[in-house]
């Protein structure tokens, strides 16, 4: 057989079934039992059969493409979360396009540039600052939100950010801690604002201090945690146990407080959240709060197709659990 012209009608006589179970079978693999499935699969590869994705897209008006757009491509924390978008558009047949939101002068326009080009059969969102009203464009394409989120009603995948900062507080307070301090975000992050009220929550349901000049202002970055690390330091009652709100924030205040000369956790205790994979290599390795950054790309994907196959621009939101990792970071306070 000539494997440069195999044919639907080929791989279906070496099956041993119909076109129409070929086509059901490469189209959506999940509703065919598996004996089917391996019996097409190995016909495929037998006859060298390839699906025109181009034609099968223009059928279905589609151009089986998702656009990603993310606030900063250089950031490590987005990796598994595109590993995990991947993971579920690429054997669906969907191409994923990348564009950083903070690239120029004008996100919102780039966004609704993206919304009204008909570039792509949907879009993931991972910047929760972008304009709310640009969204509600009547002729947007399907959006899910993942990680951030606004006040819409756009559907999202987000973690239990409240939760994760009250396990930072308990971890402590476990550990003997009665003056805990906080590196916040952004102050217009949705992030930051939950995890401060995570934080908030739990010192008073414990009976902790809530001081207001333990609570230092950050911007998820390593350098803003190291400028927090040196407010920590010009402080004449300093809090010893710290919940950054981000891993990247920790790396910069745990660097900053060594270069110092004090100890981490002998002089003062560190938590972040997110569980980069920088986290378990720093010394001391990083305790923090973990978010499955993998199952949040994996179910955004999902949740986007299954929007995308229905014709729908709505479905319900997901929230994933986190957890808190335990490392050597954060141990009893000093004396």
């Amino acid at each position: 057989m000539d494997r440069r012209t195999a044919t639907i009608q080929d791989v279906a006589r070496v099956a041993g079934v119909s076109t129409a179970t070929v086509s059901r079978t490469l189209s959506k693999p999940a509703v065919v039992t598996k004996a089917t499935r391996d019996a097409v699969l190995s016909a495929v590869a037998e006859t060298g059969y390839r699906v025109n994705t181009t034609a099968s897209n223009l059928r279905r008006q589609r151009t089986g493409s998702v656009i990603v757009l993310l606030p900063n491509i250089a950031n490590p924390f987005f990796a598994q979360i595109l590993a995990g978008l991947s993971s579920v558009l690429t054997p669906a047949e969907y191409g994923m396009l990348i564009a950083d939101t903070q690239s120029g002068p004008d996100a919102d326009a780039r966004l609704a540039h993206y919304l009204a080009s008909g570039q792509a059969d949907g879009l993931v969102l991972l910047d929760g600052t972008l304009s709310a009203e640009v969204l509600a464009s009547p002729a947007r394409p399907p959006i899910v939100m993942a990680c951030e989120w606004m006040g819409s009603t756009l559907p999202s995948v987000r973690v239990e950010n409240a939760r994760g900062g009250a396990l930072a507080v308990g971890h402590l307070a476990e550990l003997g801690h009665r003056r805990i301090g906080h590196v916040t975000g952004p102050p217009d992050n949705v992030l930051t604002q939950t995890r401060l009220a995570g934080f908030s929550d739990a010192l008073r349901a414990l009976g902790l201090p809530q001081n207001p000049a333990w609570v230092l202002e950050g911007d998820f970055t390593m350098d803003s945690g190291a400028a927090a690390a040196r407010a920590r330091l010009a402080l004449t009652d300093r809090p010893t146990g710290l919940f950054l709100s981000s891993d990247e924030m920790a790396t910069g205040f745990i660097g900053e407080v060594q270069r110092a000369g004090l100890n981490v956790p002998g002089d003062v205790s560190v938590v972040g959240f997110d569980n980069i994979e920088i986290a378990q290599h720093l010394a001391p390795g990083l305790t923090t709060i973990r978010q499955p950054r993998t199952q949040i790309g994996v179910r955004a994907a999902e949740l986007l197709l299954t929007m995308i196959e229905s014709n729908s621009r709505d479905a319900p939101s997901e929230i994933i659990a986190v957890e808190l990792i335990r490392r050597g970071s954060a141990g009893p306070p000093p004396g």
